[in-house]
């Protein structure tokens, strides 16, 4: 297995995921390369989601897929927008995109001041599939919990990294380096536990 494809269009993920599975010697690339649509994505969990678009991508590709559904759970509001982050800026009237989706949170989130109340977790379910039949998919998944900033700060990232102030570096995630943010994010928690998963079972 050389090729997997990545169910997913989000350059983003796309470029971190690449770096951190070049030890397996794997080459990613992403469904729109290859012509293949997004999935649908009707259920209310990560894993199910992410399941439901690695077969997709691999019924249409022929090929291996890599899929992760990840999303921000504030504490506050009972772990949502969850499942819905991408799409959380258009509750509340404004277009799709990272921007709209931080501003839209800081608002909803103005009248809680104390770090307690701003306790939030960034989650990652990825999912492999060998197949789009495939019996026993690897899933992997990582959680990293810090607070909500009261503005966004720093410039590396994208999602809600400008407003994912982590404690234990002082710092939110835009702020840090790639290379530590990936070590250290949700997405790179999920990843490593993956390409062990991968070494173990698939390679």
């Amino acid at each position: 297995m050389k090729k997997i494809v990545l169910a997913s269009n989000n350059p983003g993920k796309l470029a971190e995921l690449q770096a951190m599975l070049v030890p397996l010697k794997l080459e990613l690339v992403s469904q729109a390369e290859l012509g293949i649509p997004e999935a649908e994505e009707p259920f209310r969990t990560f894993v199910e989601n992410a399941l439901a678009k690695a077969r997709h991508a691999s019924a249409l590709s022929g090929l291996p897929a890599l899929a992760d559904d990840a999303g921000l759970c504030v504490d506050a509001f009972g772990g949502l927008p969850g499942v819905d982050t991408a799409f959380y800026a258009t509750q509340f009237g404004y277009a799709k995109g990272d921007d709209n989706n931080v501003r839209a949170l800081l608002e909803q989130m103005a009248g809680l001041t104390q770090p307690t109340q701003r306790r939030a977790a960034l989650v990652s379910t990825l999912v492999a599939v060998r197949s789009a039949d495939d019996p026993e998919p690897l899933i992997a998944s990582g959680r990293v919990s810090g607070e909500i900033a009261l503005a966004p700060v720093g410039s590396n990232g994208f999602g809600f990294d400008p407003v994912m102030f982590i404690p234990e570096f002082g710092q939110t995630f835009a702020q840090l380096p790639v290379s530590v943010k990936n070590a250290n994010s949700h997405r790179g928690n999920a990843s490593r536990q993956m390409m062990a998963l991968m070494r173990e079972r698939w390679l």
